[in-house]
């Protein structure tokens, strides 16, 4: 724990990465099982297991006991209290499809927010071994050393992370136009299947931009605060497919937002 993270924010941090060690014991417990259960909700490509279920409930489990007053947005149990002051985003298991076919890439995503406004957020790949976690106004860390985004300002440099909406084979505005008008302009383009670790990976220089189109709040609670505390520069992208978002190191930002702002405002 940093000593320049103090007080209530401090003990909201400590709490965070506690509920996020044990959602990981949980999702290495299962990861490449062959009892591992699943099913699919909206469609075929929007997967949930067993594993985002029991990490779910163990992270509500301990905000219900030592948080009772904080309202609680999850993807798989909705919303409780959410109006509240201060209230926990959580998705127990980002990048579900990556889990459910046995590779790596997946992640617990827990916030904490103050009025509407992420102050702590933690995101705990556990099988990569990286903890990501950042505080409001103070820093963001990979597994305890303090983090950067990129400085890269050329974009024919540029490798950058991208994702596809679970409604991409139902709804033709699914992020491949950007995707090809990106790719034109770039090193590379990866696709991790988990916004929070791309919005990460985007903190830590890993990647020198990221967008993607309709995201949920859990999605991003967490990894976007870590990115903008890492120095990344993140905008909505649209206002009409949920959360729309770019994130950048400040040197290629407007490259980037000038890319997909063609599709800002439809129509």
């Amino acid at each position: 724990m940093p000593d320049s993270v103090g007080g209530e924010n401090r003990s909201l941090l400590e709490a965070a990465l506690t509920m996020a060690e044990s959602a990981g014991k949980i999702h290495k417990k299962y990861y490449r099982s062959a009892g591992l259960e699943q099913s699919t909700k909206s469609n075929d490509s929007d997967v949930v297991t067993i594993a985002d279920k029991q990490a779910e409930a163990s992270i509500l489990a301990y905000i219900r006991e030592h948080f009772p007053m904080h309202g609680v947005i999850s993807e798989e149990s909705g919303r409780d209290h959410d109006e509240r002051e201060w209230r926990w985003v959580i998705d127990p298991l980002d990048g579900t499809t990556n889990y459910s076919a046995g590779l790596p890439v997946f992640c617990v995503s827990i916030a904490v927010e103050h009025n509407m406004e992420a102050v702590v957020g933690v995101v705990f790949a556990p099988v990569l071994g990286e903890c990501f976690f950042a505080v409001k106004g103070v820093g963001a860390w990979l597994n305890g050393k303090t983090i950067r985004c990129s400085d890269n300002g050329e974009m024919s440099k540029a490798v950058v992370a991208t994702g596809a909406p679970y409604d991409r084979t139902v709804n033709p505005d699914n992020n491949l136009e950007e995707i090809c008008r990106v790719a034109l302009h770039v090193r590379g383009i990866r696709r991790m299947g988990s916004a929070a670790i791309d919005l990460c990976y985007t903190a830590a220089g890993f990647f020198d931009a990221y967008w993607e189109l309709n995201l949920n709040r859990w999605d991003i609670a967490a990894g976007q605060l870590i990115a903008a505390e890492a120095g990344a520069v993140i905008k909505s992208i649209r206002t009409d497919r949920n959360h729309s978002i770019v994130a950048s190191n400040p040197r290629l930002f407007e490259p980037m937002y000038r890319l997909l702002e063609k599709t800002t405002n439809p129509g």
